[in-house]
C-alpha cells in the first residue's frame, strides 16, 4: 500500500446517491434469488431512505464540503467519553455515510475488535516484554516514547475505569450496519510520528519530557473528561507537558492535522457506482461522497484550517536520520542496560558462591581436600 492511500479496515462499500429514496426498510426485506444489480438498487434505496436530508447532528460535529460536492461530517471526540460514543452513533445513523474515517493507523487497529475488558487489562499491563517489542519495532528512543505515552493512557484508564478508543469501536460497528459503507484508517503510522517527535527534541528535552511522563499521577474524574470535550483529554494532558517544546507539538498534533485532512479529502472523492448491467461498455456513473470522520476534538480546528489548502504529505511522512544526541543517548542506554545486567549477574554469582561455601557439606569437603593435600 502506498503512503497516503486510505487504509481500509473493513469491507465492502459502494457509495450512494441522493437521487433515490425508494427501497426496503431492512436487509431482511430483500427478496431472495435476485440479480446483483437489483439487489444493489434495493440496498441503495434503503440507504437513501434512512439518510436524512437535514440531519439533526450533535454540537460536536463540523460539516465541511469538497469542491465536487462531497460532504464530510467531522465528529470531534474525547477519547474517554460515553458522550462521544453516542455522538458518533447518532451522526452515522443520520447521514448514512459512504465512508467512515477514524483517527487510527494500522498499528492500533487491534483496538477495534477488542472488548472493553481486554483493553483495560492491556492498558494496565505495561511490562518489560512490551518495552522490548516497542524498542525493536521503533528504535530505542521512539520505543521509550511510545511506552511513556501508553503510560499516560493507562493512567487515565486506571483513573476512569474506561478503555480508550470507545468512539472508534462504535464507529466500526455502526459503519458495518450501513449499506455500501467503507471504513478507513486515517491517522499517520505511529512509528513515523514517534520518530519525528524524538528527532525534534534535544537530549535535555528528551530527558525532561520522559521525567514528566514517568511521574504522572494527577487524579482525573469523569467530569474532567466531559469538560475537556472542547479539547481531547489525552492531547490536553500532553499539551500541558510539551507546551515548552513547540517542535514536539508540531510533530504530534499539527502534522497529524495535515495528514488527517489529506485522508478525509481522499475518502471524500467521487466514487464510481457499479454498472447496472453486465455490459462492460456501459459508462460508470460517479457521485459525490458522504463521509463521517471520527477524530479527537483537538484536531478539528487544524482540519478546518487546512481543508482548502494544497497538501503534500510526503515531507511529514519522512523520518530524519538520528541526531548525534540520539546516538549518544542510545549508547548510554545500552551501556547502562548491559552494565546493570552484568552487575546483577556478578551479585547473584557472588551470593551463590557464598551460600554454597557456607553449607556444612561444602565445608567438610573442603577440609578433606586440604587434609588430602597435606
Amino acid at each position: 500500500m502506498m503512503q497516503g492511500e486510505p487504509q481500509e479496515a473493513a469491507a465492502e462499500a459502494m457509495p450512494s446517491s441522493e437521487d433515490s429514496e425508494e427501497g426496503p426498510n431492512d436487509v431482511s426485506d430483500i427478496p431472495q434469488n435476485i440479480s446483483d444489480a437489483d439487489a444493489f438498487k434495493l440496498l441503495w434505496g434503503m440507504k437513501m431512505k434512512r439518510r436524512q436530508k437535514k440531519p439533526n447532528l450533535p454540537e460536536t460535529v463540523t460539516e465541511l464540503v469538497t469542491e465536487d460536492g462531497g460532504k464530510v461530517y467531522i465528529v470531534g471526540t474525547a477519547h474517554f467519553s460515553d458522550s462521544s460514543k453516542r455522538d458518533v452513533v447518532k451522526t452515522i445513523q443520520e447521514v448514512q455515510p459512504d465512508v467512515v474515517v477514524v483517527e487510527l493507523c494500522q498499528y492500533r487497529v487491534s483496538m477495534l475488535k477488542m472488548d472493553e475488558k481486554t483493553l483495560l487489562k492491556e492498558a494496565k499491563e505495561i511490562n518489560f516484554e512490551k518495552l522490548q517489542q516497542a524498542i525493536k519495532q521503533n528504535g530505542v528512543m521512539s520505543g521509550l516514547m511510545q511506552m511513556l505515552l501508553l503510560k499516560v493512557s493507562a493512567h487515565i484508564t486506571e483513573q476512569l475505569g474506561m478503555a480508550p478508543g470507545g468512539e472508534f469501536r462504535e464507529a466500526f460497528k455502526e459503519a458495518s450496519r450501513v449499506p455500501f459503507c467503507k471504513f478507513h484508517l486515517g491517522d499517520r503510522p505511529i512509528p513515523v510520528t514517534f520518530k519525528r517527535a524524538i528527532a525534534a527534541l534535544s537530549l535535555w528535552q528528551k530527558a525532561k519530557l520522559a521525567w514528566g511522563l514517568c511521574f504522572l499521577s494527577d487524579p482525573i474524574s469523569k467530569d474532567d473528561v466531559e469538560k475537556c470535550k472542547q479539547k481531547d483529554l489525552l492531547e490536553q494532558m500532553m499539551a500541558e507537558m510539551i507546551g515548552e517544546f513547540p517542535d514536539l507539538h508540531r510533530t504530534i498534533v499539527s502534522e497529524r492535522d495535515v495528514y488527517l485532512t489529506y485522508m478525509l479529502r481522499q475518502a471524500a472523492k467521487k466514487t464510481e457506482l457499479p454498472r447496472t448491467s453486465e455490459s462492460n461498455t456501459e459508462p460508470r456513473k460517479s457521485i459525490p461522497s458522504v463521509v463521517v470522520g471520527v477524530v479527537g476534538m483537538g484536531h478539528v480546528p487544524g482540519i478546518e484550517k487546512h481543508w482548502s489548502e494544497e497538501l503534500n504529505i510526503q515531507e511529514i511522512m519522512s523520518v530524519p536520520p538520528p541526531s548525534l544526541s540520539s546516538k549518544i543517548l542510545r549508547s548510554v542506554v545500552k551501556a547502562t542496560f548491559f552494565g546493570l545486567v552484568g552487575y546483577g549477574c556478578y551479585r547473584v554469582g557472588k551470593r551463590t558462591v557464598q551460600l554454597v561455601l557456607s553449607l556444612p557439606t561444602t565445608t567438610r569437603c573442603l577440609q578433606r581436600i586440604s587434609e588430602f593435600r597435606l
